[in-house]
Formats: C-alpha cells, structure tokens, sequence
C-alpha cells in the first residue's frame, strides 16, 4: 500500500495496519537521541527507535523468506518466530524492545511493517489476518 506523507512532523506518513482496517501515521524525529519514530494511532502515541528499520530490514534478508508479523500489545506474549517477537527479544540488535514507552512498547509487528513496505524495504500481505512480510 502506498503512503503519502514525507515523514516529517508536519507532513506525516498516512498509513494503514497490514489488513487495511485502521490508519495511523508515523514521523521521523532526528532531533531525538537516538533518532525516533512517532505513531500516531488516535489519540495514543507509540514510539519506536528509528534504528528498527534498518535492523528489521537485516533480520528480513537474513531469513530470506516471509516471517509472519504476529502484532500484540506489550502485555500479551509474542508468538514465537515473528516480527512482534523479534522487536522485544533480547536477541535482536538493540537487546530488547524497539518500543521505548512503558505500556506501549508493543504492537511493533502492527505498525513498522506497513512503514518498510511504503519505503519500498519490505513486501507485506494484506489478508484480513495472519499477514507475513519479506524483505525487498
């Protein structure tokens, strides 16, 4: 799905969750240290560390297939083997969770996904349910 927006504060990204049920929009924030993307989801803000894309975007082409996205909220387990897992374990490149605001941490596989796909890093499904995504 394409995004419009240039991911500035002032012109954000509209974009869709993987099911195209729900908009959001995301900014870069470079005067933040370290870098930081703001998601905006209603009137909820989740923020995640920039860093996540290129980080993602290795793990994606290192597994050299679809990973299924697997979204859950910071309170609810991640299932094994998905992106949402990989954005809070302990074995990813910044050792934890890319969410950086406590209760908010999760829903990484939700709202960074349709973000690479409109950058042109990633390739997402957009089934009602159960969506993958693969590096580009």
């Amino acid at each position: 799905m394409a995004a419009t927006g240039s991911g500035t504060k002032d012109d954000p990204w509209q974009l869709k969750t993987p099911p195209g049920s729900s908009a959001f929009s995301i900014h870069r924030d470079d005067a933040a240290d370290p870098s930081i993307l703001v998601c905006m989801v209603g009137k909820t803000t989740l923020t995640y560390q920039a860093r996540c894309l290129d980080d993602l975007h290795a793990m994606l082409t290192e597994a050299g297939d679809w990973v299924p996205l697997g979204g859950a909220d910071e309170q609810k387990p991640a299932a094994p083997g998905t992106v949402e897992a990989w954005g809070r374990s302990p074995d990813n490149p910044v050792g934890g969770w890319y969410g950086l605001k406590k209760g908010f941490r999760g829903r990484f596989g939700v709202y960074i996904p349709p973000l690479m796909e409109a950058l042109g890093l990633a390739e997402l499904e957009h089934n009602p349910r159960n969506n993958r995504m693969r590096a580009h």
